[in-house]
């Protein structure tokens, strides 16, 4: 069956049953520049081709990611809050900028998450992988989110926020609700939702006391005491870059971690490669990335009338870029839907690219690699026994579940 390319790429629904590959695809061969209309509102650009969705990440001076323009996501911040709630206590987040103001975040952040920096976190990071997997009963059917997925990155995000451990649950619960706005299992009510937001507001505005009056060396107190422009930071700004840690420290290894597992369950001469030669796990890491995709978009604005792959883009046009799409973009990898965890040339997009690219991407590979390390010494294989129930959304490629048996060996 051919694909719909009138197929409407916004509806959260079109990827409660997986993302839709050939829809991208046929995108990619028919109309790689590709107009989107909206119900409820004016319609948008959809990227499918890796080489478009490279042009438009390098110039954030033609195409915004700034709050005022819209900001990163399909809808726009400015109207309808950073989460979509209607919020309007929320700063606004350093991914809701463009230079300088956002070279100015980043040249204090990135050097924060760097391993260089944090030490011997890879050492404390094996230490926790460690004990979750031990926690883990081979040879039974179990679900590995609750188990390790979630844990593990949110355990390595209570270290950099300088939090206690057992807050992981906590975090896990409130980054679902700022990204969940599609989904009625994370946003149940308004109600719901309001006292979510009153709780993590009370939470962020203890801690941004805290850091305030006994600076630490952890992330929080970067994101309570820097200055950016001259200006000291607001709790506003600090409550918005809060929610963007939140969610950008651990959905991506999350979800790259429970779809990795899957594949190798889909191609168990993978797995077994990877447990003959660890050195695989260098090219793997990237690799589980590429083929999660735990990011399917990001939206820009553009900031003047231009041209892309032949289509005249108009001053305050949406562009969406579809990273999914890129990373199976057949011009740039070789046999692009085939999981290779041997694949050298791997440019893929997981972590965006250019001005916005993830700071923290670093220390998502490092968790995945620590992490199939152990597994690696442990699991002779993965064998999933059903299909796991996906975020209805069109921004986070999520599972919130993976039932599955880890045979020993």
């Amino acid at each position: 069956m051919e694909a719909d390319l009138s197929t409407d790429l916004r509806d959260p629904a079109l990827y409660e049953a997986g993302v839709p590959w050939d829809l991208f695809a046929a995108l990619r061969r028919e109309d790689p520049v590709h107009w989107n209309p909206e119900s409820d509102g004016a319609g948008f650009w959809a990227l499918t081709r890796h080489a478009d969705i490279v042009t438009v990440s390098k110039n954030p001076g033609l195409f915004s990611s700034a709050y005022e323009n819209g900001g990163h996501r399909i809808f726009n911040e400015n109207e309808v809050g950073l989460t979509g709630a209607g919020e309007s206590a929320i700063g606004i987040p350093f991914i809701s900028r463009d230079p300088p103001t956002h070279t100015q975040y980043r040249k204090h952040i990135m050097p924060a998450v760097s391993p260089a920096r944090l030490g011997d976190i890879e050492a404390r990071i094996r230490e926790r992988a460690t004990r979750l997997i031990d926690a883990i009963p081979l040879g039974e059917q179990i679900d590995l989110v609750p188990l390790l997925s979630a844990p593990l990155p949110l355990l390595t995000l209570c270290e950099l926020l300088g939090l206690s451990p057992d807050m992981w649950d906590k975090l896990y619960h409130w980054t679902n609700a700022f990204v969940g706005e599609d989904d009625p299992e994370f946003r149940q009510s308004p109600e719901a939702m309001a006292a979510t937001f009153e709780e993590f507001g009370a939470f962020a505005a203890e801690l941004f006391e805290a850091r305030r009056a006994a600076p630490g060396h952890d992330i929080a107190t970067l994101l309570a005491t820097m200055e950016v422009g001259g200006e000291p930071a607001s709790f506003r700004d600090f409550l918005g870059n809060m929610i963007l840690v939140l969610v950008g420290a651990n959905e991506t290894t999350r979800n790259s971690l429970s779809h990795s597992v899957r594949a190798f369950s889909d191609n168990p001469g993978q797995w077994q490669a990877l447990r003959n030669d660890r050195s695989l796990l260098k090219t793997a890491a990237p690799e589980m990335v590429r083929w999660a995709s735990p990011v399917l978009h990001m939206r820009r604005t553009a900031t003047a009338d231009t041209e892309l792959g032949g289509k005249a883009i108009a001053r305050g046009d949406k562009v969406v870029l579809w990273y999914a799409a890129a990373n199976r973009d057949e011009d740039v990898f070789d046999h692009a839907d085939r999981f290779d965890i041997a694949r050298t040339r791997n440019p893929h997009l997981g972590f965006g690219f250019g001005q916005h690219v993830c700071v923290g991407s670093r220390l998502a590979e490092m968790q995945l690699r620590v992490a199939f390390d152990i597994l690696a010494d442990r699991v002779k294989s993965f064998d999933v026994t059903g299909p796991s129930r996906r975020f209805r959304s069109n921004f986070l490629n999520g599972l919130k579940n993976l039932d599955v048996v880890l045979t020993p060996g």
